[in-house]
């Protein structure tokens, strides 16, 4: 649950993206603005190609803007250097990816032990870390698993487990249960659900009206533009 009267975590203001190509520009993002507050379960909807995921990537410093400003904890992350970027990244954020994107030749404890390592967390005390939280995600006995002896579910469970585990003020998530069978998908979602009910804020962005319902909060992106900005229950999801 979001906390009543709680400053924000993250402020941005009329943020703009241009992609180019040649001679040619694309808007993808049109003056996006949003704020977000600790504890909520904010999920990000709209139609392919309408800068959902570039929303994501810009909000959270992965990608440059071409105007506008993005604080997280009252800090603009636009105008840090690419390495305190990184850094502030690794101490204060987490990802969630369809694809998962783990190292391939990296066990399951060594993927998730490494945003610590970046912000020069001891190898004991990362190792140490990763193992508790790939217990809490349900993996106790696969700390020692590459990607390709794990399932499609186990691993999007140590992409969790990556995520969390620098207790960050975010977690970013695009399309998490994309890759994933029905059964699967709900698996994932339920235990998504389970550490923001621990106060863990998450910005989700789905293509699925059933898991945009979920949240605490929707957000719908389109052409560039955010078109819908409060309660799932009060939109017209099955318009969307």
């Amino acid at each position: 649950m979001s906390q009543t009267g709680a400053a924000p975590i993250l402020e941005a203001a009329d943020v703009r993206k241009v992609y180019r190509t040649g001679t040619q520009e694309v808007e993808a993002l049109r003056g996006i603005s949003l704020a977000i507050t600790p504890g909520e379960m904010v999920m990000v909807m709209g139609p392919s190609g309408n800068g959902k995921t570039t929303m994501l990537n810009c909000l959270s410093g992965l990608d440059d803007i071409d105007g506008g400003t993005v604080h997280v904890d009252g800090d603009d992350i636009h105008e840090m250097s690419d390495a305190a970027r990184t850094t502030h990244r690794a101490e204060r954020m987490g990802f969630i990816f369809q694809s998962f994107n783990l190292i391939p030749v990296f066990s399951a404890a060594e993927n998730t032990e490494l945003p610590l390592l970046v912000t020069g967390v001891k190898p004991k005390e990362a190792r140490d870390r990763a193992r508790a939280m790939l217990d809490r995600v349900g993996l106790g006995n696969r700390f020692d698993h590459r990607p390709t002896e794990l399932s499609g579910g186990e691993q999007q469970r140590v992409a969790i487990a990556r995520a969390l585990v620098s207790h960050p003020a975010i977690v970013w998530a695009d399309e998490p249960t994309g890759n994933l069978d029905s059964q699967t998908a709900e698996a994932v979602l339920a235990l998504l659900h389970e550490v923001h009910d621990e106060g863990q804020t998450l910005v989700i962005v789905t293509h699925d009206r059933g898991i945009g319902a979920t949240g605490t909060r929707l957000v719908e992106v389109r052409d560039g533009r955010i078109t819908y900005d409060g309660s799932p229950h009060a939109a017209d999801l099955g318009a969307r």
